[in-house]
């Protein structure tokens, strides 16, 4: 018995003095993660307006599993930039009273600014102010020529590297045909929509896109027009936002998407979570989810989650 409890305690000490001269097995260290983002918008049945929702009505899947939400909240300050296609149809701007009150109707936290897509960039017209009168402003008829066509995607790319950088809601509101001339209007492939879904993403910025037809659209078919109103949807749902339109003819009016939109950025939230993704970074897959009743959520597919400093 005393030469077993010998035994015993000479192995305790070889394991105490060979432990105290490896090396500690690496831990996760938090300095390892980074927080990570992304505009949430609630939308209740039938375009009701959703109830209020709380931190603890949210669940969130990366990957499938379950991950905590570190922060949600609401009541956040807006950057809303107006981007207007210059290849419009010129009598779009018949429609500008009622844009001029959806930008009036805005809150003041909320700056608004103002610019026209052409030639492949982002002419700002008024750069972000809280002065919504001054925005509105800087509206004006379209182009409406052939000196105008280019690439929506090309224009959303050059405003987006230089959007400022803030913690605040971010959303873009597009009107276009959606037709990349750059690319060609017949390829069903178009790498600068993924581009542009790409940096959106990184970027947390919502790209909300009204359809509006250009000035060469009688020279067309529908072909052309229904590849075009997908990149427009793709570029919104994959965003996080929404496209509006009503087939291939121009709306009668846009107030009643202006109405609708007005209800999603009434009830967006700022959802936080927090992720590892090397010392590279990553996009994951994201999915919310919520058990209040008739409340679904629109939001993007996917987050970029940044490489750790």
């Amino acid at each position: 018995m005393r030469k077993n409890l010998q035994w015993k305690g000479s192995l305790f000490l070889a394991v105490m003095a060979v432990t105290a001269v490896l090396p500690l097995a690496p831990k996760a260290d938090a300095s390892d993660s980074a927080a990570v983002t992304m505009t949430v918008t609630a939308v209740g049945s039938k375009n009701s307006p959703p109830p209020p929702v709380k931190k603890e009505d949210v669940e969130l899947y990366r990957a499938k599993a379950r991950t905590q939400v570190a922060d949600w909240k609401g009541g956040v300050p807006l950057h809303l930039a107006i981007l207007i296609d210059d290849s419009l149809e010129s009598n779009v701007a018949l429609q500008w009273n009622d844009l001029k009150a959806f930008m009036m109707a805005q809150p003041a936290t909320t700056y608004i600014a103002v610019a026209y897509a052409r030639n492949g960039t982002a002419m700002v017209a008024q750069d972000f102010t809280a002065d919504h009168a001054l925005a509105a402003k800087a509206l004006r008829m379209p182009l409406g020529n052939s000196m105008a066509f280019t690439s929506p995607y090309l224009a959303l790319l050059d405003w987006i590297k230089r959007w400022p950088d803030s913690n605040d809601r971010k959303s873009i509101l597009l009107f276009s045909s959606g037709i990349d001339y750059f690319r060609g209007p017949y390829d069903p492939v178009d790498p600068d929509v993924d581009f542009t879904i790409e940096q959106a993403q990184k970027k947390n910025i919502n790209i909300w896109s009204i359809y509006a037809p250009d000035a060469g659209h009688r020279a067309r078919g529908n072909y052309v027009q229904f590849l075009a109103q997908g990149f427009l949807t793709r570029v919104a749902g994959e965003s996080g936002a929404e496209s509006f339109y009503i087939g291939f003819l121009p709306a009668v009016s846009f107030k009643p998407y202006f109405d609708e939109l007005q209800q999603h950025l009434n009830n967006q939230y700022l959802l936080t979570f927090v992720g590892n993704a090397g010392k590279k970074g990553k996009f994951e897959g994201v999915r919310l989810a919520t058990e209040l009743p008739g409340v679904e959520f629109l939001a993007a597919p996917q987050a970029f989650v940044p490489a750790y400093k």
